[in-house]
Parts: C-alpha cells; sequence; structure tokens
C-alpha cells in the first residue's frame, strides 16, 4: 500500500494541476466577456502594483489578527471565495444563474467549512483569481510578478517570519486561503479543530499549574505537546492557496499572449508548449516543496514554485522555436 503521505503528495498535486487546467479553461470566456481589469496587459508597473497590495493587504490581516477581528477576514475571504466563484460560473452559465452555485459557495463556508468544502472553493477560487490575472499580465509583467513574489516570501517566511504569523492567523478561520489536504479518509477539519480546542484549553491549564508550582511534569508535558509532529503523525497538512495561484498566473499569460508558440490540439482548453513547460516546472517545484515539508518544517513555496514554472515556461519556449527575448517580452524594448 502506498504510504499516507504519498497519497497526499498525489492529491496536493491534483489540486494544483486542476487550478492550472481550470485557469486555461477559463481564459477564453474571461477574454470573450471582457473581464481584463486592465488598459495595458503588457505593463510591467501593473506588477508592483499588484505586490503593494499584496503588502497592504498582508498588514491589514494581521491588525485584524492583533486586534481580534478575525471575523471580518473569514467574512471578506468567505466573500471574495462567491465572488471570484461567480466568475467561473459565468463561464458555464448565465450571470444571473452563476449567482445561484456562487453564493452556495459562500454559504457552504459559513455553514459548513469541512476541508472538502474548503478545498472544493480553494480550487474555484484559484482558478477563476489565475484566469483573471493571467488574462491581466503579459508574459513579462508575470515573470516580474512572479519573481518579485518569490523573493518576498522567502523573506516573509525565513526572515521577518510574518507569513508564518499570517499562516497561523487564517488557519483556524477554516477558509480557502489555505488547501487542506488530508492524510487519512477519515479526517474531519471540524472535528480536528474542536480537538485542537480542547488540547489547547489542557496544555494552558497545564503551564498555570507548573508555574504555581504544582508540577513541573504538567508543564513539560504541555511542552512536549505544542511540538510539531512528525509528518507521518499527523492526520493532515495544509498548503497556501496563493502557492497555486501565483505560477498558475504564468500558465494561463502564456496561453493568453503567447498562443500560437507550439499550440497543441487539447479539448477544452488552450494549451502551448510554453505554458505546458510552466505547468510541468511548477509540478517540479511542488515535488520538491513536499519533499521537504514531509521532513515536518515550514517552507516557503513560491522560491521553489514559481522558479520551476519560470524555468518550463523559458524551455517550453526554447522548445517552441520563440527567442528567449521575444518569449519574455523583452524584444520590443531592444
Amino acid at each position: 500500500m502506498i504510504p499516507r503521505a504519498y497519497r497526499g503528495v498525489g492529491f496536493v498535486v491534483a489540486l494544483f494541476v486542476l487550478v492550472q487546467l481550470g485557469a486555461l479553461a477559463l481564459v477564453p470566456e474571461f477574454v470573450e466577456s471582457g473581464y481584463q481589469p486592465v488598459e495595458n496587459p503588457q505593463d510591467p508597473t501593473n506588477s508592483v502594483l499588484y505586490i503593494a497590495a499584496i503588502l497592504v493587504m498582508t498588514a491589514l490581516m494581521l491588525a485584524a489578527f492583533k486586534y481580534e477581528f478575525d471575523w471580518a477576514v473569514r467574512l471578506v475571504i468567505v466573500g471574495t471565495s462567491a465572488w471570484l466563484s461567480w466568475y467561473v460560473f459565468s463561464a458555464l452559465f448565465s450571470p444571473v444563474l452563476a449567482a445561484v452555485p456562487a453564493l452556495a459557495v459562500g454559504v457552504a463556508l459559513l455553514v459548513h467549512p469541512e476541508w472538502y468544502v474548503i478545498d472544493t472553493a480553494g480550487v474555484l477560487m484559484g482558478a477563476g483569481a489565475a484566469g483573471l490575472f493571467g488574462i491581466s499580465f503579459g508574459v513579462l509583467p508575470a515573470l516580474v510578478l512572479l519573481s518579485l513574489l518569490a523573493v518576498y516570501d522567502a523573506i516573509s517566511v525565513y526572515g521577518t517570519e510574518h507569513m508564518l504569523s499570517l499562516a497561523e492567523g487564517v488557519m483556524d478561520l477554516n477558509i480557502p486561503v489555505v488547501l487542506v489536504i488530508p492524510l487519512s479518509l477519515s479526517y474531519s477539519l471540524l472535528d480536528d479543530r474542536e480537538g485542537e480546542s480542547m488540547e489547547a484549553g489542557e496544555a494552558a491549564e497545564a503551564d498555570e499549574a507548573a508555574e504555581a508550582g504544582e508540577t513541573a511534569e504538567a508543564g513539560e508535558a504541555a511542552e512536549t505537546e505544542a511540538e510539531a509532529p512528525d509528518i507521518e503523525d499527523r492526520d493532515a497538512f495544509f498548503i497556501g492557496l496563493g502557492d497555486a495561484v501565483i505560477p498558475a498566473v504564468l500558465v494561463a499569460s502564456a496561453a493568453t499572449f503567447l498562443p500560437e508558440a507550439g499550440a497543441l490540439d487539447v479539448p477544452l482548453i488552450g494549451l502551448n508548449l510554453p505554458a505546458l513547460g510552466a505547468m510541468v516546472g511548477t509540478v517540479a517545484g511542488l515535488l520538491v516543496l513536499m519533499s521537504w515539508v514531509m521532513k515536518g518544517r515550514a517552507h516557503a513555496g513560491l522560491p521553489l514554485l514559481n522558479g520551476g514554472a519560470i524555468a518550463g515556461f523559458l524551455l517550453g519556449s526554447v522548445a517552441a522555436g520563440i527567442p528567449l527575448l521575444e518569449a519574455v517580452g523583452l524584444a520590443r524594448f531592444l
């Protein structure tokens, strides 16, 4: 039997591929519907503005957690999930009909945020976001975006560590900012959260007892419980939705702005060699990332994922016979 850890890796790879394929399938519909939110998708400053928006949102979320406005963050994310889901469903139904399943996604997240609800909403949200950003960022702006975010992710995880604080804040909200990867068929996120709350209370009582001098062993036990368990002892692990969305932006951008570059005849999606290379490179980076995560430590995902996507894109462009300067969008500046 395949170890459950490897089943978990297979599951997370499937989620990433679904986001990528969903974005590719949505790109033609989004372009035809005029959903492109920027006037000039080839302007690299679009990437800088987007990163500035990320910094502002990160600061607001950290402030919300500090001042106990967690409920506001949850409502905003659930609303965003329903909104992006509407874009996805509008590719299949009329705008009015699309509102029905989109609202159902939001309601499900509010009333029953089990792992499969969160992951389903995450895939819809991720595909919609990657598709929208893919048609809004030309290849050069997309490459700038992925490069800068990879550096930012590394700094925020290994340097300032504020991304770890952000992840800790959203974990208890049961929202599709993170994808839940169950390692057993019987896993329940809701039951797990209830168990964690009870353990936290018991640990707090043990700490108080130790501080009062009643028993030093209780403090040691609480300290042991707080240590991160080995991956084989866990029932699930988590990965940020942004790790799936950001590299998928390059996939969608390559399909949108280099449509004739080694076009592949694939049903339902517009796929070419640069986009396929970015997809394969992302999965390769994901597999390396998962090998690190299996060791029980938190890691910055975007350096590997974005690096893999960019390398795969470049290899796919070369295979399609496109000069690299033209593929990355620099030829027009020379």
